[in-house]
């Protein structure tokens, strides 16, 4: 039996509990045992494809006519991408995180982007200021392979200074400033590296099509 919102709260909120954090070179977190295990398999199990780049990264936004999002067809149709999105729409778990990252989340809006990267994606450096209001990057895949395709973190001059464990369940986490430069340098993907995005942005959120919840802002 697949796990329900329930279990995801719970078994967030525990991650949360259990979550290390770094100061350098900007205030981030790491955590482990995000989701159940069987969500992560059932969310690992969605019939998205992964897309073509055609030859061009550097920005996920180069595309967005292809990106897959939990959006409200994913959450009518899917039980996993239902309990998941519900789980981080619930105040028990968006209290937790305005507390203990220290962001203000009420009249926000819930965005889950579940990417799936192959050979020839990479990431320039960026810090997702703006509507952005906070960033978990939720690694999924369980290739063994999968183990230096962690998120790299780079210093205020754009600098790589680490890069984040990739490890399947685990994530890492940041609430977006001025400094907060992450990306993924160029190196070889064996299959398919999958992660959620998960971000809580502002009303000014144009695309409203991408929201899990557009007409249900998150109250403090």
């Amino acid at each position: 039996m697949s796990s329900t919102s329930e279990d995801v709260v719970s078994s967030f909120l525990k991650s949360i509990d259990e979550g290390q954090r770094a100061d350098a070179p900007y205030p981030h977190w790491f955590l482990r045992g995000c989701l159940p295990e069987d969500t992560v398999d059932d969310i690992n199990a969605l019939p998205f494809e992964a897309p073509d780049l055609g030859g061009v990264s550097g920005k996920r936004e180069l595309h967005n006519a292809t990106r897959t999002y939990l959006d409200v067809e994913a959450r009518e149709n899917y039980p996993a991408a239902r309990a998941f999105t519900e789980a981080f729409q619930d105040k028990r778990v968006t209290d937790r995180i305005a507390k203990t990252f220290g962001t203000d989340l009420d009249g926000s809006l819930l965005r889950i982007e579940y990417a799936q990267d192959i050979d020839g994606f990479w990431l320039e450096p960026h810090t997702d200021l703006g509507v952005k209001l906070f960033t978990m990057l939720l690694y999924m895949s369980k290739d063994e392979s999968h183990h230096d395709l962690g998120t790299d973190i780079y210093d205020a001059d754009k600098t790589p200074v680490g890069r984040s464990p990739f490890e399947a369940n685990a994530a890492m986490v940041f609430v977006p400033s001025d400094v907060t430069y992450h990306g993924f340098e160029p190196r070889p993907i064996d299959g398919v590296r999958k992660s959620i995005i998960i971000n809580y942005v502002t009303d000014a959120w144009r695309a409203r099509e991408q929201l899990a919840f557009p007409n249900d802002p998150i109250r403090g």
